[in-house]
This record gives structure tokens, C-alpha cells and sequence, in this order.
């Protein structure tokens, strides 16, 4: 996951890209840019984005794992939350623990702000195979909020300032070969968004997620990973993983303007078969 993080300004207003609050392309001004990866495996029952709930405010993909039906990785609602998960690569998982895909969608139904939130998770971090959770409030009019945390890494939760910022399966920003060239792909590509539509950018940025160029040699995943991860680490260590029977299987981009409009991109695997994708836009404003 890649994003970019921008200060506001008194005038105007991140694989993943996230932007917040002041960035101003010609054809493209927006504040909030997020392009993810969803690694998992093909067989593991899922339904696309939609909007899910009563009042058709939260947009989301669901897992239909049995026992852990209606958690997701990625979401966010027409109030201005959105959240987005990744697993923290460990080799041994703990099968008693706590499903981590209720995280995003608890945190989508709370009142709770996105500190607060995620304040509380950390006090029952322990209960959960590792995990980065990102929880955001949205607001057009008082700006945006970003919060991060990670159960293997720091104990609070922290406000991201601006930046450019990636996350894979490891800490926020922790140097993986993979990460670093996801995080130079993509600023390549923002700094060319001037020239390009909407749709364009959308493209490009998918173009960068499916990048299937191994980012040799990497310690440092074979160090986390250790036994578990190097059979695979020449497919893993790209930013679009291709294992048999697993890898990624979905990929989104959310684009949110100065005015609060959002689009949001999934492209999305059918059939677990990896020549069969199906792409969905939504276009919507956040209430804030």
C-alpha cells in the first residue's frame, strides 16, 4: 500500500499513496491518493466492493470466510472514515486469535474519531496475529486526519504528517527492497499527474500495482520471514505477488478531490483465476 500525505493551506484546502489536503494537479486536484494491493488465497471466499450497509454509506470488499464473515482490508463510508489493514508477516499464527478483518469494519460503524479508535485497539493488541491498521477522518470543511498503528511495533498510535508514506507487511515505512520501489513508482507517477485525466491516473497507478519484478536480494523480509517466506521470497518480493494458489487478487485506488468527491477503483480477480479480472468504479461525496 502507498499513499502521500500533504499539509493543508489556509487557501485551499500512499502497495498505497495517500495524499491529505492540498495538492493541486491542472486536470487532477486532490487530497487524498491511495493505491493497495489485496494478497490472499484465490479460493478464500470474498464479495467485491459494495455498499453494504443499511444506510448505503460504507463501501467496502468482505471477506465470507466461514467464521469471519464481514471483516475487509480496505473501506470507506460516505462520513469521511476510511480504513485500511495489512498483515504483519509472521511465520507461525497463532489460530486462537482474534479475526483482524473486524477491525476496519468496526471501525467504519463506530462514532469513535480515528485516534481514539485506534487508542483502544491498541490496548487488546496483543489479542491479534500481527497487524497495520490505518483509521482516517475525512472532513472537507476541519481537514483530514490520519492515524497509524502496528501491534509489533510502537504501543500508541500516531498522527502522520505529511509525506509520502508506504506499507506492506511489515512496519509503516520499514525499508523492504519491494516497498521502496513500489514508493518510487508511484511518485513517478504522481509527479506526472498533471498531464493526466482521472481515469489516466487511475490506470497508472494499477499499472504500478501490478508490477511483478522481483526486488532482489532482501534480507530484511528474509530475516522476518524466515523458513516460512523463502520458498516463495522470488515471487513475494514483488509488489504483485504471483504464488500458486496465491497472491493478488485485488487491487484499489481511491482518489478523493478538494470537494470531498471520492472515486474509488477496484479491480478484482473472479473465479481465482489469475487471466479473469473485473473492474468496478464508485463515485460518490463524502457528507463532510
Amino acid at each position: 500500500m502507498l499513499w502521500k500525505k500533504l499539509d493543508s493551506a489556509p487557501a485551499c484546502t500512499v502497495k498505497f499513496h495517500f495524499v491529505s489536503n492540498s495538492v493541486f494537479f491542472p486536470l487532477v486536484f486532490c487530497r487524498l491518493i491511495l493505491a493497495a494491493n489485496r494478497d490472499e488465497f484465490y479460493h478464500r471466499p470474498s464479495k467485491s466492493a459494495e455498499f453494504w450497509d443499511s444506510s448505503n454509506e460504507i463501501l467496502s470488499g468482505l471477506d465470507m470466510e466461514e467464521g469471519k464473515e464481514g471483516g475487509t482490508w480496505l473501506g470507506i463510508s460516505k462520513k469521511g472514515k476510511m480504513a485500511a489493514l495489512t498483515n504483519y508477516m509472521q511465520p507461525k499464527i497463532d489460530k486462537n486469535a482474534k479475526g483482524r478483518g473486524a477491525l476496519v469494519t468496526n471501525f467504519l460503524t463506530a462514532d469513535l474519531d480515528s485516534y481514539s479508535y485506534l487508542k483502544k485497539v491498541s490496548v487488546e493488541g496483543h489479542l491479534y496475529n500481527g497487524f497495520n491498521l490505518l483509521a482516517a477522518d475525512l472532513n472537507t470543511t476541519k481537514g483530514d486526519v490520519i492515524c497509524y498503528y502496528g501491534n509489533r511495533g510502537e504501543p500508541e498510535p500516531v498522527f502522520l504528517n505529511a509525506g509520502i508514506y508506504g506499507l506492506s507487511n511489515s512496519l509503516l515505512d520499514t525499508p523492504w527492497k519491494k516497498l521502496q520501489y513500489g514508493k518510487q513508482l508511484f511518485t513517478e507517477v504522481v509527479k506526472r499527474s498533471q498531464d493526466l485525466s482521472k481515469e489516466d491516473l487511475v490506470k497508472e497507478l494499477l499499472t504500478v500495482m501490478n508490477n511483478q519484478e522481483p526486488q532482489l536480494p532482501d534480507p530484511a523480509i528474509e530475516d522476518q520471514g524466515k523458513d516460512y517466506i523463502r520458498p516463495i521470497l522470488n515471487k513475494y518480493a514483488a509488489l504483485c505477488v504471483r504464488c500458486p494458489g496465491y497472491g493478488t487478487r485485488t487491487n484499489t485506488v481511491v482518489l478523493i478531490d478538494s470537494e470531498g468527491c471520492v472515486t474509488f477503483t477496484e479491480r478484482n480477480m473472479i473465479n481465482a483465476d489469475v487471466n479473469q479480472w473485473q473492474t468496478s468504479t464508485y463515485e460518490f461525496k463524502l457528507h463532510s
